[in-house]
């Protein structure tokens, strides 16, 4: 910004000079200048918020008692006060909003929620700050009531113009709705990927458009105050920040080098505050990058690959493909069979696995040998030929092929693997004696357990179930971002929306299971629902700060007597 670029002084006469040359200029040539020092200006106070260095290019130093004790990215504010500005709850420690609104114009009367474990507590006011007294409270921590702050909250020797960096970040900082949030409507979308076959495709869209028509039955918005506030909580009824939701289908066509440009156009013409659920069979890694470039929430999508490099803004429910090849990789280790043998397909999914448990087994000395079924192949005899007793098969197919599957005979072979993730209930029957999947979801009696309302919700709406763990999924999706938002209030930005699933989830869980459990002692029900411990198909979701796969391991089950699936290992987190 001009102001924070004083004019040097030189000679009367060459100011003069100067200042004329000055009023010559085009006045979008005096903007441009003044918006580019000011794009620079917040990206220094970027870099020294989320990675702890100053302009000079040196690591950020804070200290408590006049000691140093956090240098560069341990000591960046990011950590406490999170992406969005939006504060935290350390312990019972909680760590107030700071972004452009609440630290700079508190006379708004922005409300913060500010405990996720209570869902009671908010924000204190207080006055407003100006760059003199934030420099103060950043120095001494001593903030501007003349209250000395957190023992958690560092001290900073900060110069003129880091802080003037960090003031002008901060003012900036989460102070509009996100994209794709107005007044009246939060815009969403589902993506759908072209594998993704018709019924899926069908059952995923219709679960999540009755969700939604339903949800918007209930809601009323600050225009209209008809609706029934049913799924409101008493702050957000208080206050009005209700809003109705617009869910779009985005279907993808052709290859996936040619999903992101379909994206781009899609978001251009109706830009969306988040990404609800979605589905692919094959890759999901343009559509998660899609997300991260353009800083949107993926929330909760159904898919075998998840990307797991470092990310904050994609969600997922687990690894998928990934974690099962990990979990098996962790048990085959222990017994180190003579070989494992791969059955898959040339696809993404069966391919990545394959390949994660290959590299996984050669650190432990294990030998891996593929064999992969060409396309127009179905799988038959010779597939399976050259086999010896000591030898472990692993299956990463799905259901159509394991039909064909049934057709062939067992090898003499004392184990078969099974996809969970990719097998879905396609087991056939000829092979389930000597058959182990890798299953990462709740153990069957359990899952219906947790269920219960999932399955009460499509009897009433008369829709039937398709794919269980699709369906469940996209249901789930729905109730968490419902309760979510609400607890949001009016403070609708992408990052606190991220920020505020890490902190929400694993409560959110514990609380539902608890009330199930009195409604059904309450009914004189007692039993396998009282180790309930999730509303979806997976056990233990939870989230932590920057932890992005809500359930975390598997089990390995087999089949009973009785053709039941039971478990046969402990719950595994490789």
């Amino acid at each position: 910004m001009l102001k924070n670029s004083p004019l040097k002084l030189y000679p009367p006469t060459c100011n003069i000079i100067i200042l004329g040359l000055l009023a010559l200029l085009p006045c979008s040539v005096l903007a441009e200048q003044a918006s580019s020092e000011s794009a620079a200006l917040i990206e220094q106070g970027r870099r020294l918020y989320q990675e702890g260095v100053i302009g000079s290019g040196k690591e950020l130093q804070g200290s408590r008692s006049g000691k140093v004790e956090l240098k560069g990215e341990q000591a960046a504010c990011v950590h406490c006060h999170r992406h969005s500005g939006m504060g935290s709850v350390e312990g019972d420690t909680l760590i107030q909003p700071i972004n452009g609104n609440y630290l700079f114009d508190p006379d708004k009367a922005q409300v913060a929620n500010m405990d996720p474990r209570s869902g009671k507590k908010f924000n204190q006011s207080h006055p407003a700050y100006n760059e003199g007294s934030l420099a103060v409270a950043i120095a001494t921590g001593i903030n501007n009531s003349g209250r000395k702050m957190q023992a958690l909250m560092p001290n900073y020797a900060l110069d003129k113009q880091d802080m003037a960096a960090l003031t002008a970040y901060l003012q900036q900082l989460s102070t509009t709705w996100s994209a794709g949030v107005d007044a009246e409507t939060i815009h969403l979308a589902t993506i759908i990927t072209p594998d993704v076959d018709a019924n899926r495709r069908k059952a995923l869209i219709d679960t999540l458009r009755l969700s939604v028509t339903q949800k918007n039955g209930g809601t009323a918005t600050a225009s209209s105050k008809k609706g029934r506030r049913h799924m409101a909580s008493a702050a957000e009824m208080v206050l009005g920040t209700e809003r109705k939701w617009d869910l779009q289908v985005w279907e993808l066509q052709g290859t996936p080098d040619t999903w992101t440009a379909q994206l781009n156009e899609k978001l251009k013409a109706q830009p969306v505050f988040a990404i609800l659920s979605g589905v692919s069979n094959s890759t999901w890694e343009p559509v998660h990058n899609f997300c991260e470039n353009n800083h949107i929430p993926c929330w909760f999508p159904s898919v075998p690959v998840p990307v797991t490099t470092q990310s904050f803004y994609s969600l997922y429910f687990s690894r998928g493909v990934l974690l099962e090849a990990d979990v098996l990789a962790k048990t085959l280790a222990e017994t180190k069979p003579k070989r494992v043998v791969q059955i898959r397909r040339n696809d993404t999914a069966a391919t990545e696995a394959a390949k994660r448990l290959a590299d996984s087994l050669s650190k432990a000395g294990v030998v891996t040998e593929d064999r992969i079924i060409k396309e127009g192949e179905t799988i038959s005899a010779q597939s399976l030929g050259e086999l010896t007793a000591d030898d472990v098969l692993m299956f990463w197919l799905r259901g159509n092929d394991l039909v064909e599957l049934g057709k062939v005979a067992p090898p003499s072979i004392k184990t078969s693997y099974f996809s969970g993730e990719l097998a879905g209930d396609a087991m056939p029957e000829t092979w389930r004696a000597n058959a182990h999947l890798l299953y990462p979801y709740e153990l069957p009696n359990e899952r219906q357990s947790n269920l219960t309302n999932f399955h009460a919700w499509h009897k009433m709406k008369k829709l039937p179930i398709v794919d269980e763990y699709l369906q469940a999924d996209a249901f789930f999706a729905v109730e968490f971002l419902t309760e979510t938002l609400s607890e949001m209030l009016d403070n609708l930005y992408r990052d606190y929306l991220v920020e505020r699933a890490e902190s929400m989830l694993g409560r959110s869980e514990s609380m539902k299971s608890e009330q199930q459990v009195r409604e059904r002692q309450m009914r004189g029900k007692t039993g396998a629902a009282i180790h309930q411990h999730s509303s979806s198909i997976y056990p233990r979701l939870g989230l932590g700060v920057n932890q992005r796969f809500a359930s975390k391991g598997a089990y390995i089950v087999h089949y009973d007597k009785d053709g039941k699936l039971a478990a046969e290992s402990d719950w595994i987190v490789p």
